[in-house]
């Protein structure tokens, strides 16, 4: 690998670059599907190759291969630098980096076991074991069991000398109840919706979540829920619970930080942000319990937005975004930290692939525990619902106005949860909600979720991210707005 980057990296040089990086990036990737006991898909692919940044003439230039000989490697850096000096021609002032340091290391991320070395066969008989399970309860007609496993191996070397090696293995898996009676459809999902947990770990997350175990009562509530109460519409308490303030952090906060939508530089997929600069240090974004880190240290966790160093050399930080409710920083790169008044990168730009360039993306966005599980919670509310597990989302282009439905929600009545509740969701405006948050759980109902399928950019990047969270409560949130009665 380091061979390959040299070879790019010295023509870039040579070629009039001021400043480049290179990129070496092999990935394997196994994706399994089962179907209403069926194989639904086997699939394994492997990638492999080179990405070539540059600055030359004030202005960026970026150019990718899998045409790894000698010709290959020169022609593509040589491409990069063309493509930057084309690039200057519009630009509106030089291309300038914060300082970092020169690095030479190397990284593994934890994998107590390699996925990869699980034979596809056992793989596929726990997924029918489950497939089983879930069509065992009269009124499933559609189980679905997916698992997805992945292993990057990316060799990083700049022109001020960083060379840094980093391997990761990450994991996911999850299954899906699905129930259709009369004319609605409704499902339960476990450990989480689309696509379940995902972690930078190995083939452990399968055996630490009991998919076996857990598929009863999943299929059961999936069955229960068309007899169940629409939920009502009006005013309410909200619990949520951990893996949907996961998907709240996701939407209302970690896409409002990446400073490049601030700064109006990118604004495909998820839009641009309300977060305009004046508001650091000035907006009041939560109620002074909510803490909120971006925090990619292995130290957080396995999450998908973990690693050692991002993909311009940075090493990995824990920087505070909501600190007792005042709103104090943005995710950053190299080249937009000036803009917040900062010397130093935040350590937040990735790469989908060796053909991607970097962007700044969410690492692990997180909001502190407080206190109390989530029983402690329901027993402290009088009158609320309880929402679990994320249906559907919706939010506008600057990330202020939302509504997002869950899959199942309960009501709660002097500290007990009562009925079951269908089609539950809640809106809102997002200061307005996280000002609203008078409740956090603690340490032990806080977990650090996967999304792995962000997406950003043009072309497009998907990019997996980590959410940190403990169940909370909200109050006075207008519930029921999604769906019809």
């Amino acid at each position: 690998m380091k061979d390959l980057a040299q070879r790019a990296l010295d023509t870039a040089i040579a070629q009039g670059s001021s400043y480049a990086d290179v990129r070496v990036i092999g990935v394997r990737q196994r994706n399994l599907g089962t179907k209403n006991g069926e194989t639904a898909q086997v699939r394994e692919s492997e990638s492999y190759g080179l990405g070539v940044r540059v600055i030359a003439s004030g202005a960026w230039g970026f150019a990718s291969t899998d045409q790894l000989t000698r010709d290959g490697l020169d022609a593509v850096a040589a491409r990069a630098v063309e493509i930057a000096r084309a690039s200057s021609l519009a630009k509106k002032r030089d291309v300038e980096l914060a300082p970092e340091s020169k690095f030479v290391d190397q990284w593994t991320g934890p994998c107590r076991i390699d996925p990869f070395s699980i034979p596809v066969s056992s793989c596929l008989e726990l997924m029918l074991k489950v497939d089983t399970e879930l069509r065992r309860v009269k009124g499933i007609t559609l189980a679905e069991v997916q698992m997805d496993f992945r292993h990057l191996d990316q060799f990083f070397l700049s022109s001020h000398g960083s060379e840094i090696r980093q391997k990761k293995t990450q994991t996911g898996v999850g299954f899906v109840a699905t129930s259709f009676a009369g004319n609605e459809i409704q499902r339960r999902s476990y450990p989480n919706s689309f696509g379940g947990q995902y972690q930078t770990k190995g083939y452990e997350l399968v055996e630490e979540l009991d998919l076996v175990g857990h598929a009863p009562q999943i299929a059961e509530e999936a069955v229960a829920l068309h007899s169940a109460e629409q939920c009502p519409a009006g005013v309410r308490d909200i619990i949520l619970g951990s893996s949907q303030v996961g998907l709240q952090i996701h939407e209302s906060v970690g896409h409002p930080i990446e400073l490049d939508r601030v700064l109006g530089t990118e604004a495909n997929f998820a839009g641009m942000s309300f977060l305009t600069l004046d508001k650091l240090h000035q907006l009041k974004y939560a109620s002074e319990m909510v803490n909120v880190v971006a925090d990619a240290t292995p130290s957080h966790g396995p999450g998908l937005g973990t690693f050692a160093y991002d993909d311009e050399g940075v090493p990995a930080q824990r920087t505070p975004i909501i600190q007792d409710g005042l709103f104090v920083g943005y995710l950053t790169s190299r080249e937009t930290a000036a803009a917040v008044g900062d010397v130093r990168s935040n350590g937040a730009m990735r790469a989908e692939g060796w053909n991607r360039i970097p962007l700044i993306r969410m690492t692990n966005v997180s909001l502190l525990p407080v206190r109390g599980s989530l029983e402690d919670l329901i027993a402290d509310t009088d009158d609320g619902i309880y929402m679990e597990t994320n249906r559907s989302w919706s939010i506008d282009d600057r990330r202020y106005n939302f509504q997002f439905g869950t899959e199942i929600g309960w009501e709660i009545k002097q500290g007990k949860k009562t009925r079951m509740l269908r089609n539950p969701s809640y809106g809102g405006i997002t200061t307005e909600f996280w000002n609203s948050c008078d409740a956090i759980g603690g340490p032990e109902d806080w977990t650090l979720w996967g999304t792995p399928n962000c997406g950003k950019g043009q072309p497009m990047q998907t990019m997996g991210t980590g959410h940190g969270a403990s169940p909370a409560r909200f109050r006075k949130v207008s519930v029921g707005v999604a769906y019809g009665r």
